[in-house]
C-alpha cells in the first residue's frame, strides 16, 4: 500500500477553518482589485453634452438669428422712410420760438388724387376736385401725457392773406405751408413736423395692422360715406374704418362727433401697431411700414428719428397715458372758446399737458 506525502494528505477542514479560509480569500481579492490602475473615464458621447462644442454651436445659431431679427426690425423702417413722400411744408419768416416737447400737425387731405374711379366708388369718396383739409389734428408729446386734439375743419379763423374763413381752406389757398402758418398764427403753438395722409392711406394703414375695433354708441347708416354698422364694439377693416371716420350725418353733433371718431380710429391704429404680433410677424411688420410709406407724406425737414417719435406717440394717445379731445369751443357753430382755448394752447406751449383737466379736454370741445 502506497503512503502519500504529508503535503498531499487530505485532512477534513472544520467549519471554523472554512470560514477563516473564505475570509482570507476575500481579503486577498479585495487587495488585488485596489492595486489595479484606475481605467480612464469614458469619452462624452457627441451631441449629448451641454458643456461642449454642441452647446456653443447652438448658442451661435440663436445669437445669429436674434441679430438678423434686430437688423430686420431696424432696416424695414429705413426702407420705408426712403419711400415716403417728402413735401415742402414748413414756412419761413416769423414763427413762434422753439417750445418744449414736440408738436405734430396731422392733416387728412380730402384730395382724390391717385384714386381710380373704381376706388372712389368703392370708398364712397365722390369725385370732388381740389384739395382741402378734411381732418386737422395736433399731436403733442413731451414730459406729460401725449395729447391728440382735433380742430374742427369749419372753424372760422384768420388765414394770412385771405381774411377770416374756414380753417380747412388754408390748404386749398396755399398748401401745407399756409396751413402750418394758420395754425401757428391762431394758437401760438410752434409746429415741429407736418404729416399728411390721404383716403387710400387711411384704408391701407388699418388693413396693415389687421383691422381695428370701433365702438359706436348707436346704429350708423350713412349712404354718402358708405357706412352701415350696428351699435357696439366690433372689428372692422380699413374701408369701414374710413367710412366711420368720415361720417357726419348719423349723430347729433355732426362734425364734432366725426372728429371724435377720427381720434378713435387714429388711437386704435396706434394701439394695434405695437401689439406683439405686429412686430414678431415679419409679413405684418413689412406691410405696416410699407403701407405708411405709400400713403403718408411728411415735411422734408423731418428725420427718421422724428418719424419714429411720431409713431411711438400715436401708440400712446389711446391709453391711460394719453389725452384725446377737441379744441375748446363755445357753441355748435364751432367758435373757439376764447378763455378755454387760450388756456389749452398755453399749457401745450409749456409742455404741461398733465395740467389739462376735464374742463378743457372734452370729446366735443364743448364745456362739460
Amino acid at each position: 500500500m502506497e503512503i502519500l506525502p504529508p503535503s498531499q494528505s487530505r485532512v477534513p477542514m472544520s467549519a471554523r477553518e472554512r470560514r477563516e479560509q473564505l475570509k482570507r480569500d476575500q481579503e486577498r481579492q479585495s487587495s488585488e482589485r485596489s492595486s489595479r490602475p484606475t481605467p480612464p473615464p469614458l469619452a462624452p458621447t457627441p451631441g449629448r453634452s451641454f458643456s461642449g462644442g454642441g452647446f456653443r454651436l447652438k448658442f451661435r445659431y440663436i445669437f445669429l438669428l436674434l441679430l438678423l431679427w434686430i437688423i430686420y426690425l431696424v432696416l424695414v423702417p429705413l426702407v420705408a422712410w426712403n419711400k415716403v413722400d417728402k413735401i415742402d411744408a414748413m414756412p419761413g419768416g416769423k414763427r413762434p420760438a422753439d417750445q418744449p416737447g414736440t408738436t405734430y400737425l396731422l392733416v387728412g387731405s380730402d384730395s382724390r388724387a391717385g384714386l381710380s374711379p373704381e376706388e372712389r366708388k368703392d370708398l364712397s369718396t365722390g369725385g370732388a376736385s381740389g384739395q382741402r383739409a378734411d381732418t386737422i389734428m395736433l399731436l403733442h408729446t413731451g414730459s406729460g401725457p401725449n395729447l391728440l386734439m382735433s380742430i374742427p375743419r369749419d372753424s372760422l379763423v384768420p388765414i394770412p392773406g385771405h381774411g377770416t374763413t374756414k380753417i380747412n381752406a388754408a390748404t386749398a389757398f396755399g398748401g401745407p405751408k399756409l396751413m402750418v402758418r394758420t395754425i401757428e398764427l391762431n394758437t401760438g403753438i410752434r409746429i415741429d413736423s407736418y404729416v399728411e395722409i390721404g383716403f387710400g392711406g387711411f384704408v391701407g394703414l388699418v388693413d396693415a395692422v389687421g383691422g381695428i375695433e370701433i365702438c359706436p354708441d348707436q346704429d350708423m347708416v350713412d349712404p354718402d360715406a358708405g357706412l352701415r354698422i350696428k351699435k357696439g364694439c366690433q372689428d372692422v377693416d380699413g374701408k369701414v374704418a374710413l367710412a366711420y371716420a368720415r361720417s357726419r350725418k348719423t349723430q347729433q353733433l355732426g362734425d364734432l362727433d366725426r372728429a371724435a371718431h377720427q381720434r378713435e380710429v387714429v388711437s386704435k391704429v396706434g394701439k394695434k401697431a405695437i401689439e406683439p404680433w405686429s412686430i414678431i410677424n415679419p409679413l405684418r411688420y413689412w406691410n405696416l411700414n410699407m403701407s405708411a410709406a405709400d400713403f403718408v407724406a411728411i415735411d422734408d425737414q423731418s428725420s427718421p428719428i422724428s418719424a419714429a417719435r411720431l409713431a411711438i406717440a400715436m401708440t400712446k394717445v389711446g391709453g391711460a397715458d394719453g389725452l384725446t379731445c377737441g379744441v375748446p369751443i363755445s357753441d355748435l357753430e364751432v367758435h373757439w372758446d376764447d378763455a378755454r382755448s387760450k388756456r389749452m394752447f398755453r399749457l401745450i406751449k409749456q409742455d404741461d399737458t398733465s395740467s389739462i383737466g376735464k374742463d378743457l379736454c372734452t370729446p366735443s370741445g364743448l364745456a362739460g
